[in-house]
């Protein structure tokens, strides 16, 4: 495994395809440091023997010890290891560390390579190919993000209705010796600090969206990709410094006539699978949201603390109950995680027809869980951010600048009306202030929030995925015997000549599976 120093050294060696600003950018240029710092922390962390076996893991492809965020999840104890490790990182960087785009991205192509070359027959080699990639990822601790969004063109259109073709990515052209993409995808965190990007198709496609439905990997600098990016860092601090100074980034991925070899493809024209995909990323994705949001749940919960105290307000009943909410939103998103890999199995839902055995042998959370978890946590993105605005009160978004307090003029003052608590000094009163000052009034902060709240899947992605994959039928069977009804409007209709089908079997064999030495 590398060390942090090793995964910047390789950043530096890459080729300039990065844009900022208007200016071509190398990878390690210094406004990236701050997210290359929180992206480094997954380095550091993995490498201290208090954390073996929480941030690593044993690869079922090698033997070898590895990262936990290149892994292939083969049982419920790695689901919950995946869910605390990210828990853990969360904590120490103050939000999002960034590197679990990779982790859900591999597990997502590693079933459905899979299960694509078995529907093509063996007329495909997309898991081979996959497998083979992934022994690279692994044994090199490669960072990888994942690009699912595209741009979408209009939103009333599928992908192959779109008047300008290149609205989704899409294979352009099928060569003898690989494919040529066209397209963009966007919003994609941290692409200017991953070794690899890893393409995913992002919604369910039709038949005639075959050339949608594409998935592949290529190295950040690979030819034919631009990256143009944003830096979100906060202002600053030269005298007053923060413990942790956290950063990120997002990048617009224009693939321009991109030529991909197939050993690089998993994907290639299978609509269906393309479709699976699609969820499947976002499934596991969601599921990392039960590690993640927890913990910043856990940093707002001390920063509403801290501030309740700088304000000498942390006993009122309204406070507490604000306190109660955060925490009840924090650790019920973090319950509904952990009974996803509890429940998790290696099956996947199917509308229609429920859990059927799913790819190679590896594990997936439970969906219900993974989209209830996500979506209670980000629907309240936006309220606990009022909380803490709440509780702090008006001084965070109007604090004094740094300099203001070392003037002589200005700074005796300036500690002596900031002071309001009896049990904490003035100076930690003054960073609190400029802490949520970053949290809440800051462009980063801002952007954050939209993350937390769109990231995974809008909540409104969660609703759809919880209300057609869970059983209402059966809930409503439950009251109607409950309340003495008959049992249906067909036999209310025609009690004597109609009969229910029962539902299809599913077999559970698991037969076309690989061996199961990976568990």
């Amino acid at each position: 495994m590398r060390t942090k120093q090793q995964y910047i050294k390789g950043l530096s060696k890459m080729k300039r395809n990065i844009y900022y600003d208007g200016e071509r950018i190398d990878r390690t240029d210094e406004r990236q440091m701050a997210c290359l710092n929180t992206m480094g922390t997954t380095f550091d962390e993995a490498l201290k023997p208090e954390n073996e076996g929480l941030c690593t893991a044993i690869s079922h492809l090698t033997g070898k010890k590895i990262s936990r965020f290149t892994h292939i999840h083969h049982s419920k104890e790695d689901l919950h290891k995946k869910q605390d490790m990210t828990r853990m990182l969360c904590q120490k960087v103050g939000g999002c560390i960034q590197r679990c785009m990779g982790i859900d991205a591999t597990n997502a192509i590693y079933n459905v390579s899979y299960e694509a070359d078995k529907s093509n027959n063996g007329a495909t080699e997309y898991h081979k190919n996959f497998k083979k990639w992934l022994t690279r990822f692994q044994n090199e601790d490669l960072v990888g993000c994942c690009a699912q969004t595209d741009v979408k063109g209009d939103r009333m259109l599928r992908p192959a209705d779109q008047p300008n073709p290149d609205a989704y990515v899409r294979i352009k052209e099928r060569l003898k010796d690989g494919i040529v993409v066209s397209g963009c995808k966007v919003h994609i965190s941290e692409a200017s600090v991953a070794d690899e990007v890893l393409v995913v198709p992002t919604r369910a496609l039709r038949p005639q969206d075959k050339d949608y439905a594409v998935a592949f990997a290529v190295p950040g600098d690979w030819d034919g990709l631009k990256q143009v990016v944003t830096i979100h860092n906060l202002r600053p601090r030269e005298y007053f410094k923060r413990g942790f100074m956290p950063g990120s980034t997002d990048s617009y991925l224009i693939f321009d006539n991109c030529f991909v070899p197939w050993e690089r493809v998993f994907l290639a024209g299978e609509a269906q699978h393309g479709g699976t995909l699609a969820l499947l990323f976002a499934l596991f994705h969601r599921h990392s949201y039960s590690g993640c949001k927890p913990a910043i749940g856990d940093i707002i919960l001390g920063g509403a603390g801290l501030a309740a105290e700088a304000n000498n307000v942390q006993k009122a009943d309204h406070v507490r109950k604000m306190f109660a909410e955060i925490i009840m939103v924090t650790e019920l998103g973090y319950a509904a995680g952990y009974t996803a890999s509890d429940l998790g199995k290696p099956e996947v839902y199917m509308p229609g027809t429920g859990f059927i055995p799913y790819g190679p042998g590896s594990y997936i959370p439970n969906s219900i869980y993974c989209n209830v978890g996500r979506c209670l946590s980000g629907e309240a993105v936006f309220h606990e951010a009022e909380m803490l605005c709440d509780i702090s009160g008006g001084v965070t978004a109007t604090f004094p600048h740094e300099k203001d307090f070392l003037n002589k003029d200005t700074k005796d003052l300036l500690l002596k009306y900031t002071k309001r608590s009896p049990t904490m000094s003035v100076e930690d009163q003054a960073q609190v202030w400029r802490y949520l000052g970053d949290v809440l009034c800051s462009a980063s902060g801002g952007i954050h929030n939209i993350g937390a709240y769109h990231g995974g899947g809008s909540p409104v992605m969660e609703q759809i995925a919880i209300t057609t994959q869970y059983d209402i039928e059966a809930r409503k069977k439950l009251v109607r015997y409950i309340a003495g009804m008959s049992q249906g409007d067909r036999e209310i209709l025609a009690p004597k000549t109609t009969k229910t089908k029962s539902a299809p079997k599913v077999s559970k064999t698991g037969k076309g599976r690989e061996p199961s030495s990976k568990k």
